[in-house]
């Protein structure tokens, strides 16, 4: 049955495909192939997303039963379950880490600077030096894939581009111990980008049942074997990341739909926002149980990262115009930090990584000294002032006892009386610098001067340290400088207006916004995050202003943080809008340059290892033979299926001639041709073929997909570009005119009861065939039934 499926599958393509010229030139009357190819260079390659219907796939189907579905359907939720505990506790772990080092670390100093201020900077600097070196080190030596935020090659990912190393274990290992490190020595980035890759790693993991080369694998959860199941499990992983480093479970969804994700439905909706919810409970609970101490300085702010609930109730109309500048002024350093950190990194790739990992780790190391050096240095040279009135009434205490750190900190102060609060933003924990800039009830506590001061260093810094051999993420520096010049615009305003109950902890939460969609060029799921971050949804609207100012500015004059990382890397993405050029263009002009590589049906052994060896196309028309002696295309065979073929060596044959599938049995599951997740695969110089072997033959008709997608040549290339876009196709046949239509699918043709049957629903379809006739018919397809339910299946 399932033999005689496929021969009237490939009867029927024959029917309407296009005929293939016998030379092997590419001509406009022959078959052009759109594929996203290899980039040479920079060694990706690309995913299918596309079901391969082949004879091994139709026939793995035909034995599945409705208990192996819901089986299926089954261990699909398992593996979102178990992604959300363990990217949750991983997120645990890291700021548990990260933590209770900077704790330490803090109060280390602030112990010893009691007696010399020389020797807290020594230590200081020390121990932020141990931590950057141990991150640097873990990198380069281990895990070069897990450097940068791992946003840019997930996206890819997603995006149907596979980078080697991407997914691997020991990327993962990488990422959680080098971002513990690099975040923990004070450097200006964040954990929340590495957190987005380490889910996504831990999805990857799940999904291939493990890392066979660390053996750490199994067999049982090695049921997710195509690129299409894993792509559902990394979109949950990177949900998951999100929801772990903002503690935003509704913003984690929105992040994997606007940002990272080319390709969403509803089935995989669900499944993301039960992921996120899972990483929430794991995230409260491990929080819960900290509350009593145990976990040193982790748990102690709470699930809400920077609560603002008790700020700020209301807004003028009048705040509307600075809030309009902050949103401006957003933009503008946005995309100055896009077209900053691209000049840095491309300059790094070019020239100084080039010399070796033994630079990168010197380059991360002499950062460390000069951030540390900056951080400690400069609230020296600033004076301190005398703790404010009206702090008593806030239920802050001013200062802070030496050892503590938060608001107004006692640092080189010559009263007890008195904070530096140049200290209190650049010598403290990043979440708590944050803390501070956000926090309400706290009136004139930074001064312009010292606000102008980190605002300039700390930009400059996020600038150079972005790009170093070393997990970074941008979210938390974009954060801290957005509050700083938005605290600044809130001090104006608070002067100005002279209205008592507007707080510079508000303009603080918009700056960080503005910076943030200026940057990354993200709107819905960034404006949620900030308000889960914040307790605040009062401010929603404000958000939502400043957020569609800055991105609106930031795209006027470059892309955003993670299009310009991704082009720079060499990541082929398809944004979601072709080039406005594809509209004059069609489809054979984008192909003609290539030459297509057509196979027979039957083919010997020594001819396929020769095209392996000779080119790197990743698919191959096979063509055939009818009785009259025309040529047809009768589908799409891939490179990573003839190499399995090549290297199991079952299905050679003596004879030239095809044979019938009915009367052989496929040797192969559907999930042998699959390639192992982030890595190169099989070669052809893995293979080793005797002389014997050479001489035989392989007949390539039940392992070829027999239907897949095609395009008239004269299609505008903007429908093109939607079309393989949307599908997530690798290869797209570009034919010429049909000689003639043997049907016509209409809404109703594709309203399929489990029965077989369509619905009762009258949907009459007007055919107009100019010269002949013209009449008013009810179409129904029954030569198409099995095709379609296929397709729905």
């Amino acid at each position: 049955m399932l033999s005689n499926h496929l021969q009237n599958g490939i009867e029927s393509d024959n029917l309407i495909w296009s005929r293939v010229p016998e030379s092997d030139d590419t001509s406009t009357d022959g078959v052009g192939l759109l594929n996203s190819r290899r980039d040479g260079g920079g060694g990706v390659d690309s995913l299918d997303y596309e079901v391969i219907e082949n004879y091994a796939y139709r026939e793995e189907l035909a034995h599945r039963g409705k208990l192996y579905v819901g089986y299926y359907v089954a261990v699909k939720w398992f593996f979102s379950l178990l992604i959300g505990i363990g990217t949750g506790l991983a997120a645990v772990f890291i700021n548990l880490s990260v933590e209770n080092f900077a704790g330490c670390k803090f109060a280390l100093t602030f112990a010893i600077i009691q007696k010399s201020y020389f020797a807290g900077f020594i230590v200081y600097l020390l121990i932020n030096l141990v931590l950057v070196f141990s991150s640097a080190y873990i990198i380069t030596q281990f895990a070069p894939a897990a450097a940068g935020s791992g946003i840019p090659e997930i996206k890819g990912y997603l995006n149907g581009i596979d980078i080697p190393g991407t997914l691997l274990f020991r990327t993962l290992i990488g990422k959680i111990f080098g971002s513990i490190g690099s975040v923990g020595g004070g450097l200006a980035l964040g954990k929340e980008g590495p957190l987005v890759h380490t889910g996504a790693c831990i999805a990857s993991l799940l999904g291939q049942g493990g890392s066979t080369k660390y053996h750490l694998n199994s067999r049982w959860p090695q049921l997710f074997k195509s690129d299409r199941d894993r792509r559902d499990l990394v979109t949950c992983g990177c949900a998951a990341g999100v929801a772990a480093a903002f503690r935003a479970p509704v913003g984690g969804v929105l992040f994997a739909l606007e940002e990272v994700t080319s390709w969403w439905r509803s089935q995989l909706m669900w499944r993301v926002f039960f992921t996120s919810a899972i990483v929430a409970v794991v995230v409260r609970t491990a929080m819960g149980w900290c509350k009593s101490g145990i976990c040193g300085h982790f748990g102690g702010g709470g699930f809400i990262i920077w609560d603002v609930s008790d700020g700020q109730d209301d807004y003028y109309f009048k705040e509307l115009l600075p809030m309009a500048v902050i949103g401006v002024i957003g933009g503008l350093l946005g995309a100055l930090f896009n077209q900053l950190t691209l000049y840095m990194t491309s300059w790094r790739r070019n020239s100084l990584h080039k010399r070796g990992n033994r630079v990168k780790i010197i380059e991360a190391c002499i950062i460390s000294c000069i951030t540390s050096a900056i951080s400690f240095g400069l609230p020296l040279l600033r004076k301190c002032s005398p703790c404010p009135e009206s702090v008593a009434d806030s239920g802050i205490e001013c200062p802070r006892p030496p050892g503590m750190y938060g608001n107004y900190v006692n640092f080189y102060c010559k009263t007890d009386n008195e904070y530096n609060d140049l200290a209190t933003i650049f010598f403290n924990t990043q979440d708590d610098a944050i803390r501070n800039l956000f926090s309400a009830k706290t009136m004139r506590e930074f001064s312009a001067q010292s606000l102008l001061t980190f605002l300039a260093m700390f930009y400059t810094l996020a600038v150079v340290t972005f790009g170093t051999a070393v997990p970074a993420g941008q979210f938390v520096p974009g954060i801290m400088i957005g509050s700083t010049y938005g605290r600044l615009v809130g001090m104006f305003v608070v002067r100005f207006y002279k209205k008592l109950n507007i707080e510079e902890g508000t303009y603080a939460l918009l700056g960080a916004a503005s910076f943030l969609g200026g940057s990354m060029r993200m709107t819905v799921s960034l404006c949620v995050i900030m308000v889960e971050i914040t307790n605040n949804l009062k401010l929603l609207p404000l958000i939502m202003l400043v957020l569609l100012i800055s991105k609106a500015v930031g795209d006027a004059f470059n892309e955003g943080l993670y299009e310009v990382q991704a082009r720079l890397k060499g990541i082929p993405l398809l944004e979601s809008r072709p080039k406005y050029h594809m509209r004059q263009m069609v489809a054979k002009e984008a192909c003609q340059s290539q030459k297509v590589i057509s196979l027979p049906r039957v083919i010997r052994v020594a001819d396929v290892a020769s095209i392996l060896g000779s080119n790197k196309h990743n698919g191959f028309p096979v063509i055939d033979h009818t009785r009259s002696g025309e040529t047809l295309v009768i589908g799409l065979v891939l490179r990573s299926h003839l190499l399995v073929l090549l290297q199991s060596k079952v299905d050679f044959q003596h004879s030239p001639l095809p044979c019938d599938p009915s009367a052989r049995n496929i040797r192969h599951s559907f999930s042998e041709f699959a390639k192992p997740v982030s890595s190169k695969g099989l070669c052809i110089e893995d293979i080793h073929l005797t002389s014997d072997d050479l001489e035989m033959y392989i007949d390539l008709a039940p392992f070829l997909n027999p239907s897949p997608y095609v395009v008239p040549e004269d299609m505008s290339l903007t429908k093109v570009y939607n079309l393989f876009r949307q599908l997530g196709l690798r290869h797209l046949f570009v034919v010429p005119r049909p000689s003639r239509v043997i049907g016509l699918i209409t809404r109703k043709d594709l309203l399929i009861e489990e029965n077989g049957e369509s619905p009762a629903v009258e949907l009459r379809q007007s055919t107009s065939v100019r010269g002949r006739y013209s009449e008013t018919t009810t179409t129904r397809m029954d030569a198409t039934r099995p095709l379609l339910d296929d397709l729905l299946g």
